[in-house]
């Protein structure tokens, strides 16, 4: 199973940018695909995460609003389109693949909860 980020880079505030997250080596009918961030110095937090199989989304707290997940059947890939960036937005974004649904905010940002992990794309948001 792989999942590969890619879309991160250098914006200004108030610019928008999509990340990408391919997904392969395994049936993602059978999962849920997320987002997270880890900013310098704090702890990984989640964005968003997304059902493959009907396409429920959940968002982290505070994270709905300028952040949107959705997926390509086809592509098989996820999306993570962020708007109005602010500095504090910058951070290293992550997507996680796992079998379950979580089926709170809470359960959905327990890192250990998720099985698989991409490398990460850095995201600057320069003021």
């Amino acid at each position: 199973v792989q999942l590969q980020a890619s879309g991160g880079g250098l914006v200004q505030a108030g610019d928008s940018l999509r990340l990408s997250c391919a997904v392969s080596g395994y049936t993602l009918s059978r999962y849920t695909v997320g987002w997270f961030r880890q900013a310098p110095g704090k702890e990984r937090e989640v964005v968003a995460a997304i059902k493959w199989s009907d396409g429920r989304t959940l968002y982290g707290d505070s994270m709905e609003g300028r952040f949107t997940i959705s997926r390509d059947n086809v592509l098989n890939t996820v999306y993570l389109k962020m708007d109005s960036l602010k500095p504090e937005d910058t951070a290293i974004y992550y997507c996680a693949g796992d079998t379950a649904w979580k089926n709170s905010a809470h359960l959905m940002g327990v890192t250990g909860l998720w099985e698989f992990w991409g490398q990460g794309t850095l995201v600057t948001v320069s003021s």
